[in-house]
């Protein structure tokens, strides 16, 4: 990567988290796309979470249970993670195709992992309380960031890998 385009990549990347976090905030897109979704991480972490035969019930973005309860908030969705890839990935050069790939797939893995950060949460608040916090704010907030930067380099990596050689100057 040429310094030109580690620029180009640095302002791609600051303008589409500055939308990004922009559209995240309009009501219309709180209430028609991240509540909803919010909503379906707490159904599928809750249904996990029944399997484990933890007796919760979910109501909307809210999974409890006379031992415990977390409700998903922003924050704790993973809105905030995928930004952070789709800004990644929209810098990148790379084909409209390839960016699409990588955005969809990469976003499944971090919902993925979320859903596994939910229901860990979930049982570290019933069962080992004290951890609960440091998981919560710490832990878990490092680890989704990282797996999501993790996403982007091995996308990368594979685009760079697939792009034909430049003649040589």
């Amino acid at each position: 990567m040429r310094l030109d385009d580690r620029a180009k990549f640095a302002i791609i990347f600051i303008s589409a988290c500055i939308a990004g976090f922009f559209i995240l905030g309009l009501g219309p897109v709180q209430e028609h796309v991240i509540t909803p979704m919010t909503a379906g991480l707490a159904k599928l972490s809750g249904l996990i979470l029944q399997l484990l035969r933890q007796d919760v019930t979910i109501s909307g973005t809210l999974i409890a249970s006379p031992r415990f309860a977390v409700e998903i908030l922003n924050g704790c969705n993973g809105a905030e993670a995928i930004l952070l890839l789709v800004a990644c990935i929209a810098s990148f050069r790379a084909t409209v195709k390839q960016k699409i790939l990588g955005i969809v797939a990469g976003s499944v893995v971090l919902q993925l992992v979320n859903i596994v950060r939910i229901v860990s949460l979930y049982l570290l608040g019933a069962y080992q309380r004290e951890l609960f916090d440091l998981f919560h704010s710490a832990v878990w907030q490092v680890l989704i960031i990282l797996v999501s930067l993790v996403i982007f380099n091995v996308w990368s990596s594979r685009v760079r890998a697939s792009a034909p050689l430049a003649p040589a100057a």
